[in-house]
């Protein structure tokens, strides 16, 4: 694998260069989506995304695109190692690994990679600002910076709310269209990316944009960008390499303190 990280001359208005690495090799390129993967459950861990055994991320394999990867029902985010992830096939059938998955999450993840090949992963957890936010059945405002990126590239969906079937799973993925973020009403968030690093930026960033409006909201009357600037911002801040970038000093945190994540 080709380092992400370059030489300190290439640094740029203040700024490092990163950029998504290249990879010799499939087994290279898988072997970094798990590592990613289990950094994402690692740091949804310890951002208090967990409840109880609720909560999935699934990332495509790369050899084998219509198989996922996903993490173990009822293990806490916060001990997932690399050795703990879960290969399935879009049934729920386990083909790598010892444990069991959530049937519901996996059926709607499923059908989202089904239905966007360009997505290459899905997040959906139970967060506080999130659940609380999709109860009020609309999306996000421009309210700030941050908040910008998510305009015009929301999906509120009602129905389906819950996933009994293949049917309503793909319900849900028609529901989401190409949108990049979802707000399930009375349950909560799911973003995509085409990396897993980048979805799990999303996630993150919109949670906390949940968290800034309902309580701007409980101030006062907040202001919002205008739509054009808005729209603007979410071209410019919204692209896959500034998400995929957003997620990075987040696993250079959760590597360096959590190493057994590698195990």
């Amino acid at each position: 694998m080709k380092a992400e990280r370059v030489a300190p001359e290439s640094v740029r208005g203040g700024f490092m260069v990163r950029k998504r690495p290249t990879f010799d090799s499939v087994a290279e390129e898988r072997r970094y989506r798990l590592e990613r993967l289990a950094g994402v459950c690692r740091v949804f861990g310890r951002k208090g995304f967990s409840e109880g055994v609720l909560g999935h991320v699934t990332v495509r394999d790369p050899e084998h695109p219509d198989l996922l990867w996903v993490n173990p029902l009822g293990m806490s985010f916060r001990k997932i190692r690399v050795s703990d992830l879960i290969q399935v096939d879009h049934d729920g059938t386990t083909l790598v690994g010892a444990g069991t998955v959530n049937p519901v999450g996996l059926r709607l993840h499923a059908a989202i990679h089904e239905a966007r090949p360009e997505v290459e992963a899905v997040c959906h957890a139970h967060s506080l600002w999130g659940k609380t936010w999709s109860t009020l059945g609309r999306p996000l405002d421009p309210l700030t910076q941050d908040s910008a990126v998510f305009f015009e590239q929301q999906a509120v969906i009602r129905e389906p709310r819950l996933t009994f079937t293949r049917e309503d799973a793909a319900a849900f993925a028609a529901a989401l269209g190409d949108k990049r973020f979802a707000i399930q009403v009375g349950h909560g968030l799911f973003t995509v990316g085409r990396s897993v690093d980048e979805a799990a930026g999303w996630f993150i960033l919109m949670d906390q944009a949940c968290q800034v409006q309902l309580t701007a909201e409980a101030a006062g009357t907040p202001e919002r960008w205008s739509d054009g600037e808005a729209r603007g911002l979410a071209i410019g801040l919204g692209s896959h390499d500034f998400g995929w970038l957003s997620f990075q000093p987040l696993w250079d945190e959760v590597s360096d303190e959590e190493p057994d994540l590698l195990d």
